[in-house]
């Protein structure tokens, strides 16, 4: 059997989703549609931050793991350096934007610097993901084991922040593939799913108002 991408899928749809909303959301505030109060500044920096921090823990999963189980599994098949290259790009702009949410806490002007950035982040996310999935998910799905997969899905998940990326897999998951993802993960998920939904929709309210 070929390995189950559901879980890379929905990972790589949620950081889109929510760099490209923060870009959006950033930029209202910085036109002056939508006002941010000291403490509206905080939860948007500490996102911003946690969510970063998960992209870039991604990005050092596939160049550590990933990339190395395409090699030995595809060989001359496939060519990483652009994909490579591309996390040469966005790592240091992660960084960048990590610290202009930090400014912005405490510098309401700073808006201007983190909108900038997070929209450069969320095209160059973009344009990334729709070539890693264009391009390697058909060799994953052809030349990868089930077992190989389980060992990339591992350090995926291993370093990760559990408490931020769960609600968000609910958040972006549809239905069917919520469905299959608590069929294959048990009773176990509903349970961290319900525990930590409250409080991610707390925080998304604060963030992005009352559409969240």
């Amino acid at each position: 059997m070929a390995p189950n991408l559901l879980g890379i899928r929905i990972a790589h749809r949620a950081m889109r989703g929510d760099t490209r909303r923060l870009a959006v959301l950033m930029n209202d505030i910085v036109n002056g549609r939508q006002d941010a109060g000291p403490a509206r500044r905080e939860a948007i920096g500490t996102f911003v931050t946690r969510l970063c921090a998960g992209i870039h823990h991604h990005h050092r999963a596939e160049d550590d793991v990933l990339w190395p189980v395409i090699v030995r599994s595809a060989g001359a098949e496939v060519d990483l350096s652009d994909l490579t290259d591309d996390h040469t790009q966005l790592d240091p702009l992660l960084d960048e934007v990590i610290r202009d949410a930090g400014a912005f806490r405490d510098d309401p002007p700073a808006a201007i610097r983190l909108a900038k950035n997070l929209g450069a982040l969320a095209d160059l996310l973009d344009e990334h993901i729709e070539e890693e999935e264009r391009l390697l998910f058909p060799v994953i799905a052809a030349h990868v084991s089930e077992e190989d997969w389980q060992e990339v899905e591992n350090a995926v998940r291993k370093g990760g922040d559990i408490g931020f990326d769960l609600p968000r897999i609910g958040q972006h998951a549809r239905a069917e593939e919520l469905a299959e993802l608590r069929r294959l993960a048990g009773p176990v998920l509903a349970l961290m799913l319900t525990l930590t939904r409250r409080g991610h929709r707390r925080r998304q309210r604060l963030i992005f108002g009352a559409a969240a």
